[in-house]
């Protein structure tokens, strides 16, 4: 109990919520750009544009297959050498917006796919052009469908976040590591203050994407 109360002093609890905030920064910045590009190449995927959507769907595949370790190693270590240096932070960015990309293009091309057909055909009937149909009608069925394995990825993001401790970002199990690796005592607590906070992160994102999944069944 004392190793408890002494690790939690208000040092280390204020240093704990710095590396949070990195934390939540790595993620918010990724999710934002990874749903925009992802959502990109899931149309071009979808689409079947010739050679372009062929191409499109090698790198995805390839991206998909990749460890998300050996992206983050790649965009901090290999680019400078092709003329490319980032910091820590937006090489963590970067690497996890690749690849959260490459996985939600998947998502979202199957979103649509599961969309049956005739909604196209009829949207079409009533004037609507291609793109009209796929904004008004397509995509917002398809949204309602793709919501939880979206937040499924997105909280997967939020804890690979993780992963950039080999670069050394001061994200939140950095920061615990440094607490715990000055005394060994602190180990137990610092796992607990780790999953308490990564817990109430991913839960609350959860809860959001819950009340906009039943707003969008009310709406549709």
């Amino acid at each position: 109990m004392e190793n408890f109360i002494e690790a939690f002093s208000w040092i280390n609890v204020r240093f704990l919520l710095q590396g949070l905030w990195v934390t939540i920064q790595v993620s918010a910045f990724s999710i934002v750009f990874s749903f925009i590009i992802g959502g990109i190449l899931g149309l071009l995927r979808y689409m079947k544009i010739p050679v372009l959507s062929a191409i499109v769907g090698l790198l995805v595949d390839m991206i998909r297959n990749l460890p998300l370790l050996l992206i983050i190693f790649f965009t901090f270590f290999a680019l400078p050498n092709l003329g490319i240096r980032l910091n820590i932070f937006w090489a963590a960015v970067v690497a996890m917006t690749v690849f959260e990309s490459a996985m939600l293009a998947e998502i979202i091309r199957g979103g649509i796919q599961s969309v049956p057909k005739g909604q196209m055909e009829a949207a079409r009937s009533t004037g609507l052009n291609y793109w009209q149909a796929m904004r008004l009608i397509i995509l917002p069925q398809a949204l309602k469908k793709m919501i939880p394995p979206i937040v499924s990825q997105f909280i997967a993001l939020i804890k690979d976040t993780s992963l950039a401790t080999v670069i050394v970002l001061p994200e939140l199990t950095y920061s615990a590591r440094i607490i715990y690796s000055q005394n060994t005592n602190f180990v137990l607590p610092m796992f607990f203050a780790m999953a308490l906070l990564y817990f109430v992160v991913c839960y609350s994102l959860s809860v959001v994407s819950g009340k906009l999944e039943k707003r969008l069944s009310l709406k549709y």
